[in-house]
């Protein structure tokens, strides 16, 4: 009997959300699966956001959002909304030392990033600080930055970026103060920031709230010499499918 043939037979597979048995490893069981606000259809293509009543054909779409705030990134993407299971993975991921939702993650990610790896880019995720690093104990980014490429093959940079102070968090606070809040926050890392010159990148996020962090990320790689930036983020505040 092979080894995960056994494990499964004394560990059978649970329901990341729920907690049912499943058929296989990080998986959501079909109740879950249902109720996970999957962004499937049409979705503005600067931030991710799920676009009701749209159709998704070749014009480009953009949410109302992204047409009164410049984004620094010529293209985004969101695997779900952050709404009832996608709300309570990554919640989970990100507070409760859930990282198998990381390596579920990985297949979602590059389902929905897949048109943002042309152009053979580094995958690099939004940094900690230090001492929020020392709190968590792990970055919920960088691991889903390598569940992705552990699916598509990208070359990862998880060091590339990192976090000039500790920001106050964001809850709470208006559109315009979340920008504010990290304006500056986010620079090239002294040694592996270099890797980001004259390359495509995609910046890979847990959530898209205000895109003030992906900014913040955005304007960091372009003083490396980033050329293409594009996001991902796992879930997408307001892009309920």
């Amino acid at each position: 009997m092979r080894l995960q043939t056994l494990l499964h037979a004394v560990f059978p597979p649970e329901c990341l959300n729920c907690g049912a048995q499943v058929e296989g490893d990080f998986a959501l069981c079909g109740p879950c699966w249902s109720a996970t606000p999957f962004i499937l259809g049409a979705a503005c293509d600067l931030c991710g956001k799920a676009l009701p009543g749209q159709t998704a054909g070749g014009e480009r779409l953009t949410c109302e959002e992204c047409h009164a705030i410049a984004r620094p990134w010529e293209a985004g993407r969101a695997v779900m909304g952050y709404a009832d299971v996608g709300r309570r993975l990554v919640l989970g991921l990100k507070h409760g030392d859930r990282a198998e939702v990381a390596r579920a993650a990985g297949p979602w990610l590059a389902r929905a990033g897949a048109d943002l790896l042309a152009g053979d880019p580094l995958l690099v995720p939004i940094p900690l600080h230090p001492l929020r690093l020392a709190r968590r104990r792990y970055n919920q980014s960088a691991l889903l930055v390598r569940a992705m490429a552990s699916v598509t093959g990208a070359e990862i940079a998880v060091q590339a970026l990192r976090r000039l102070r500790a920001t106050p968090s964001q809850d709470g606070r208006t559109r315009d103060a979340r920008f504010e809040n990290l304006s500056g926050a986010i620079g090239p890392h002294p040694r592996f920031g270099k890797a980001l010159k004259g390359r495509a990148v995609v910046l890979v996020d847990d959530v898209m709230t205000s895109g003030a962090t992906f900014a913040a990320a955005s304007e960091a790689c372009r003083t490396a010499g980033a050329t293409h930036l594009r996001v991902l983020a796992l879930a997408r505040v307001g892009g309920d499918a």
